[in-house]
């Protein structure tokens, strides 16, 4: 970021508006009016949409020392993106609405809409409209992701059934611990100001926390290959909590296996650095933004092509409860500990 520092009152909210969506791009062929107006206007050609808004707030969903500000811009679409895919549909458009105290400057709000752009390029959505307003302490985001879908095609959480497969994408637990050597190295940093953080050995749990992406390429080939879940969410309290959520609202009972849950190399390495259990990270640690899904054991043959697909257990009756078996062979009942961005702290 540049030296120069322009306050945001001398451009004013218009003016403001103005510079952070001059460069703005439209991509979707549905966009009929974009960012300019009272409110934007797209067709999604006989498709249903889905929509989905999130809310970000400083010091409870993310930490401005350790985050930059255009991984910031970028993760703010990436995990309303999320939640689309979590539906089984395509996203295609956002609105990022902002609070922003007197701290930031001009400059730290083009960082900031950088990353914004930049996930927009990526995943091939359009930015259609959004508001800025003054926030007393602190950055406030709000957005909302539009999604489209082939209509009847979406996935609810309340449809798995009897016997289904539980699979999951990507891996689960290194943004968490990501997360725990961030704030380890914040606190080395606040009592010792002349010690560098040292996040060299662990790019990819780093990466996790502060630039995690969407499942897109899941919906896909989901699509292609002709299969279609019956029930789905994304992953982003921790997949103990979410598995009970998906449980809950299609009225089932679970049981996961200890041994199947996919845990990157790196992130099982930092999880003993911490002498923490690498399985409690991938059960309870949030933001993985991966996919949590259900299919019928037909179409299994066709999921083991995919290598970022991991099946990790199957749908019971309610009434046998939500279950996990240890490498060991014992069977507990799951408990969720995810994360709580309520209270910012382990529930």
């Amino acid at each position: 970021m540049s030296e120069e520092r322009t306050e945001i009152g001398e451009l004013g909210e218009f003016g403001l508006i103005n510079r952070l969506t001059q460069n703005n791009e439209t991509r979707i062929a549905g966009t009929i009016q974009s960012v300019g107006d009272d409110g934007a206007v797209i067709d999604q050609f006989g498709r249903q949409s889905v929509i989905s808004t999130d809310l970000l707030i400083e010091d409870v969903h993310f930490d401005l020392m350790y985050t930059p500000l255009k991984h910031l811009g970028y993760k703010s679409v990436v995990v309303n993106l999320s939640d689309i895919c979590a539906m089984n549909s395509t996203p295609t458009h956002i609105t990022m609405s902002i609070g922003v105290s007197n701290r930031f400057s001009v400059e730290a709000l083009d960082e900031f809409y950088e990353g914004v752009y930049a996930a927009c390029q990526k995943y091939n959505v359009d930015l259609i409209g959004g508001d800025t307003t003054s926030s007393g302490k602190g950055f406030i985001i709000s957005v909302t992701a539009i999604g489209e879908v082939t209509p009847d095609k979406y996935v609810l959480r309340s449809g798995a059934q009897k016997g289904d497969i539980i699979c999951v994408t990507g891996d689960l637990g290194a943004a968490y611990l990501g997360l725990q050597l961030l704030e380890r190295e914040k606190q080395i940093y606040l009592e010792h100001p002349d010690v560098q953080p040292d996040l060299q050995k662990y790019p990819y749990c780093v990466g996790r926390i502060l630039k995690p992406e969407a499942r897109t390429d899941i919906v896909t080939w989901l699509a292609e290959q002709g299969i279609t879940p019956t029930s789905m969410m994304d992953v982003s309290d921790g997949v103990s909590s979410d598995v009970m959520h998906l449980c809950d609202s299609s009225n089932k009972g679970c049981i996961l296996y200890e041994k199947k849950l996919p845990i990157h190399d790196e992130a099982r390495e930092l999880a003993y650095e911490f002498k923490i259990d690498p399985t409690m990270c991938a059960l309870n640690g949030g933001e993985d933004y991966e996919l949590l899904f259900t299919v019928s054991q037909e179409d299994y043959e066709k999921l083991v092509l995919n290598e970022s697909i991991s099946p990790i257990g199957y749908i019971t009756e309610a009434e046998e409860g939500i279950k996990l078996e240890t490498k060991g062979g014992n069977t507990h009942n799951l408990k969720a500990q995810g994360w709580n961005s309520l209270s910012n702290e382990k529930k």
